[in-house]
């Protein structure tokens, strides 16, 4: 579910708080390793003493979540680092008081449950780093660490570790930077955050998927965990509101989890499965308008460099129209997911993925049963498609490509990689009949962007982008029948 590619690491201000993308390798080193003096430019030595607070039993820790204080030289501030896919922003508070300030904690009451978190350990840190150039432009920081864990005033464990942050690297910069230090010497992290080796906790690792030939409710078990987590995990970010990725990660938990449930409907309590479906629908409802809002606030800002410069300013008036309602949105999730009925929605998607109520099957062939289905219902709407659907019969056929999808990674382990290529071939026709849909939204927004101005320029600045959506949405009605057709071959020979 990570992003094919990365966008430069973006900064984001909110109620006082700053807000950054963290990417970063790490490496276990030797005691006798150094930095290559060749790497970069050196900085001056640094001391920098963080206490990490979390919950007794470390709710925050095994949800991927750091919340530490941290002294630096003059600087004192509170940080917390929580998960963005495969990376982690951190938010920071510059604040010299020394509890946890609301506006953190906000960002945590579905990890928290109404709990204060404590100083577990504190680790004092002896950095040495280099500033890694490229044609001038600083790309990175590659840095040494002497960790001192000290606990109830005890020091507890002492280690070295090596770090490569990226400041504006690319992934093959990031890549070349690490062949270096390989080869100075260093060797393969186990993951372990610096906390979690403070604490000898082991490395946090993904529940076990079930063998294929495992009874049925291990392979839902697993599946409902995996989405469940991935929501959870993106929580705080959707709360702060900062990075879209937070959000479209957490709505795409929820279809996930709708579409898991909808595949399972046969061997599931009806009553139990349409009230959960009812409340992930209501969630996914509450992020959707937001999620909209950025896809075509990411448009229309890259649509404004491609325009003339006297087309750029109406707009970029448009692009502030569509944040504002974008922050009005943003308050309408807040509302969501500060509510009750969230919150006991999520307490019913962790215990359903811990003991689903499975009913009338004990055997992994129903997996394939129910992906068979979803795919001949796929099947069916592909087939009466016709020469020119409408916009409509298109969505319609997204929505099934995602069901029959989603159910067949439900099945995968049952059904090896017949249904591996199909999961591969939906992805890519899901995400072209995406950007179809995306493009059908545009044009809407498009059409009130003109009716919110009454100049000349605007009406024609519209004019152009309308039509480059049908040129747009051609393009991809020309390349979407043999997409399809492959699809309907690889779901053949995965399901029948």
């Amino acid at each position: 579910m990570k992003p094919a590619d990365h966008p430069p690491l973006p900064r984001a201000r909110s109620r006082g708080l700053t807000s950054v993308v963290e990417r970063e390798i790490k490496f276990t080193v030797a005691p006798d390793f150094r930095l290559p003096p060749s790497l970069g430019t050196p900085r001056p030595s640094r001391l920098i003493i963080s206490t990490y607070y979390d919950t007794p039993s470390y709710d925050l820790t095994h949800a991927g979540i750091t919340l530490r204080y941290r002294v630096a030289q003059r600087k004192r501030a509170w940080q917390l680092k929580v998960p963005l896919c495969d990376d982690r922003q951190e938010i920071e508070v510059v604040d010299r008081h020394p509890l946890p300030p609301p506006a953190l904690l906000d960002l945590l009451v579905l990890h928290l449950r109404q709990r204060q978190p404590v100083p577990l350990v504190t680790l004092r840190v002896r950095r040495t780093s280099v500033i890694v150039r490229r044609n001038r432009r600083p790309i990175a920081e590659v840095s040494l660490d002497i960790v001192t864990a000290v606990k109830d005033g005890h020091v507890i464990l002492r280690f070295r570790e090596l770090e490569i942050e990226s400041l504006k690297a690319g992934e093959e910069e990031l890549d070349d930077i690490a062949r270096l230090v390989r080869r100075a010497g260093a060797h393969e992290h186990d993951g372990r955050p610096k906390l979690f080796r403070a604490l000898s906790l082991p490395a946090p690792e993904p529940a076990t998927q079930p063998e294929a030939n495992a009874p049925l409710v291990d392979h839902l078990t697993w599946t409902l965990a995996r989405h469940v987590r991935w929501l959870t995990a993106h929580d705080p970010g959707t709360r702060l509101g900062t990075e879209s990725e937070s959000l479209h990660q957490m709505r795409v938990a929820v279809r996930r989890l709708r579409s898991v449930l909808r595949a399972a409907r046969p061997i599931l309590p009806r009553d139990w499965n349409e009230s959960l479906a009812k409340e992930l629908s209501w969630l996914g409802e509450c992020l959707g308008q937001a999620r909209d809002l950025d896809v075509q606030i990411a448009y229309f800002q890259e649509e404004i460099g491609r325009l003339d410069e006297p087309d750029r300013k109406p707009l970029a008036q448009f692009v502030t129209y569509l944040q504002s309602k974008r922050a009005h949105a943003q308050q309408m999730v807040l509302r969501a997911l500060n509510s009750a009925r969230y919150l006991d929605l999520v307490h019913r998607l962790e215990q359903a993925a811990h003991d689903p109520p499975v009913v009338d099957a004990t055997t992994p062939d129903t997996l394939h049963a129910l992906a068979k289905r979803e795919f001949k219902k796929l099947k069916k709407a592909v087939r009466h498609i016709g020469p020119k659907p409408n916009d409509a019969i298109l969505h319609a056929v997204r929505i099934k490509t995602k069901r029959a999808r989603y159910a067949a990674e439900l099945a995968l382990w049952s059904a090896g990689k017949p249904a591996a290529r199909f999961i591969k071939q939906a992805r890519v026709v899901q995400d072209l009949l995406g950007a179809y849909q995306d493009s059908v939204t545009a044009e809407t927004y498009i059409r009130s962007f003109s009716n919110e101005s009454n100049s000349t320029r605007a009406a024609f600045v519209a004019g152009r982008l309308i039509e480059r959506q049908r040129q747009r949405r051609e393009q991809l009605r020309h390349a979407l029948p043999e997409l399809l057709k492959t699809l309907l071959k690889r779901g053949k020979q995965a399901w029948c």
